[in-house]
Parts: C-alpha cells; structure tokens; sequence
C-alpha cells in the first residue's frame, strides 16, 4: 500500500478528533436528558413535548443554514436524537 499523503493523513486526523468530540457531546447531551426524563415522570409529564421538539428542529435547521450544513441534514440528524430520548423517557415513565 502506497504512503498517504500528508494533507489527507492531517484531514482524518482532524476527522477522528471531530468524531471523538461528536460522541462525548452526544454522550453528555444524554445524561442531561436522562435527568429531564426522570423529572417528567416524577412530575407526570408526557415522555414527548412536540412544541419543544418543533422549536428544536426549527433551530437546529436555522444554525445549519446559517453554518452552510444541509438544513434537511440537520433536521433528519435532531430528529433520529429525539426519537431515542422520547423512548428513553417512555421507558423511564414505565410507558
């Protein structure tokens, strides 16, 4: 196997940093709305709050617009997020 150009060796490498930073994000990101699912059940709320999930996706389309990513992009990825923390929070409530 020929050598990898320096250029293309330094790019994944700030890939593989990005990805690492990608997944501690999420990671944290997680443990927050673990404690949100666990105050909804304490208080009964429903495990969904689709006006915050729409204000979410509104947002997160505007900054990717605004960051020159692909809005629809952003939107499929917050969404895929919230479906995950609307299932952790149904299984916290016991739902």
């Amino acid at each position: 196997m020929s050598e990898v150009p320096p250029e293309l060796a330094r790019l994944r490498s700030s890939i593989d940093n990005i990805d690492a930073a990608l997944v501690h994000l999420l990671a944290e990101r997680f443990k927050c709305t673990q404690r949100v699912g666990e105050l909804k059940a304490e208080m009964g709320m429903p495990p969904a709050d689709p006006a915050r999930e729409e204000r979410q996706v509104a947002r997160l389309r505007a900054l990717a617009d605004e960051s020159g990513l692909d809005p629809e992009f952003a939107e499929k990825f917050i969404n895929f997020v919230i479906a995950e923390v609307i299932h952790h929070h149904e299984r916290i409530a016991g739902t």
